[in-house]
């Protein structure tokens, strides 16, 4: 049965408190976890620049800050139904009539370790309206002196699930983005993603892409380059205050486009690799 509604928590257009932050540090690197807000980066800092759109730069709107994990889906699922098994499921439209970036962003997650310049978390999925395959999603953070390393993981419970997961950094318009995908999946007239892909088309995006190459963005002064161990990557660059640049393991609506089956008991893992280095092109 598909609900027609979120509850406050999982409102992707609600607001979201940063909660406590927990600060990891490594040269001239400094991160700053909010567990409590979907396990997400608050703060993202090299060399004392900030890199993020912070939580109270957007009045805190849940989808709009930060950089958050997307599990156990990524993007949007078409009014939140899918089929899975032979069976019909229903999710909770969350964002425009769909089902958007899954359960992990808007609940806080649990510090199982944490250090100086790094730390892990964990989520045990719902098992219910929300998410009815239950599951336990984890993370692991490491900070270097110029390079951030996110690993992003979910494993399915005593039952298979579908899966897709993702990463959303929410950077602050940078100078320049250098990015050169090989095909894009065309939007329908609901904004989501079909197929079959065709070549990449000019800006703006709000749009997933295989992309085979690091993605990298230049602004004062600094050089990032992304790279992630996948092909499937999402920009978003509609916005005049910000980019958004999100590796994922397939596309939004991925339930119906590419599914992935998780057997009881089976992992799917994510890395995400952000590196700083200084822009001395100009």
């Amino acid at each position: 049965m598909a609900l027609e509604t979120a509850s406050p928590k999982d409102d992707a257009q609600a607001p979201l408190p940063a909660g406590h932050l927990h600060w990891l540090r490594a040269g001239r690197l400094e991160v700053a976890l909010a567990p409590e807000a979907g396990g997400r980066i608050a703060h993202l800092r090299y060399d004392g620049v900030e890199w993020l759109v912070g939580p109270d730069e957007v009045e805190q709107a849940t989808i709009a800050w930060g950089c958050y994990p997307m599990v156990p889906w990524a993007g949007r699922i078409r009014q939140g139904r899918f089929r899975f098994d032979g069976l019909r499921f229903g999710l909770p439209v969350n964002f425009g009539g769909h089902a958007i970036h899954g359960v992990g962003f808007s609940r806080p997650w649990r510090i199982d370790s944490v250090g100086a310049d790094s730390a892990a978390l964990s989520l045990a999925l719902p098992e219910d309206g929300y998410w009815p395959f239950g599951g336990v999603a984890t993370q692991a953070i490491h900070v270097r002196s110029n390079r951030l390393e996110l690993q992003l993981a979910v494993q399915a419970g005593d039952q298979a699930m579908p899966a897709v997961l993702g990463w959303h950094p929410w950077f602050r318009k940078p100078e320049r983005l250098l990015f050169a995908p090989l095909a894009m999946y065309p939007r329908d007239a609901e904004g989501i993603a079909t197929l079959p892909c065709g070549s990449p088309a000019s800006g703006p995006w709000d749009d997933c892409f295989i992309n085979q190459g690091d993605v990298t963005l230049v602004s004062a002064g600094q050089r990032l380059r992304l790279r992630a161990d996948t092909d499937h990557w999402v920009v978003y660059d509609g916005a005049p205050h910000a980019t958004c640049v999100e590796p994922q393991t397939g596309p939004p609506d991925g339930f119906t486009l590419a599914p992935n089956r998780l057997e009881p008991g089976q992992r799917l893992q994510l890395r995400f690799e952000l590196e700083w280095e200084s822009d001395d092109l100009g």
